[in-house]
């Protein structure tokens, strides 16, 4: 399913939280319970969880990315539903948990969206107003790429050379730099 080699406890790297949380299983049988508690571990790109803290041995792991965390209190009817939490990615199997506490339970999915934006900026280095200003970029570059096109079929204008030049100048942070 997953290519991360299991791995003991101490050994998953750079833990970010871990602790009991209630694991719904995928299949459980009458008679055995539809939540197990497993020992849950969160590294810098993998959920794992364990039967117990002392397991050498993950019953599970996944990697997080592209997967998503949000509270989910419809999960139980009981006394624990706003415990609940679920891990969701499109075409992948959803992980459905409960937690000690409501406020630990917000706490998981914190963690793993904090950890979820960090992976993406991972990948992509710009935060979003950046990105945007970027796209503007590409936008004004295309521009003066048909300006400059232009300039090579009538020379006879040095003038637009220096329209160009301009157009640099007049770009979103470029004068708002000290000095």
């Amino acid at each position: 399913l997953e290519e991360i080699p299991p791995r003991p406890v101490q050994d998953t790297g750079n833990i970010l939280k871990q602790g009991y949380l209630e694991k719904r299983s995928r299949e459980h049988s009458f008679f055995g319970s539809e939540w197990q508690k497993r020992w849950c571990v969160l590294n810098r790109r993998t959920f794992y969880y364990y039967a117990n803290e002392k397991s050498k041995q993950p019953k599970g792991n996944f990697s997080i990315e592209n997967y998503s965390a949000r509270l989910a209190f419809h999960l139980r009817k009981d006394s624990r539903k706003k415990c609940c939490f679920e891990l969701i990615c499109p075409g992948k199997r959803t992980y459905e948990f409960t937690a000690p506490s409501p406020a630990e339970a917000e706490d998981w999915v914190d963690q793993i969206q904090f950890l979820l934006k960090d992976l993406s900026s991972l990948t992509i280095p710009f935060d979003e107003e950046d990105e945007e200003e970027l796209y503007n970029d590409v936008d004004s570059s295309d521009s003066v790429n048909t300006t400059s096109h232009n300039t090579t079929l009538n020379q006879d204008e040095p003038n637009a050379e220096v329209k160009e030049d301009d157009i640099y100048e007049v770009l979103p942070g470029k004068k708002s730099k000290p000095g």
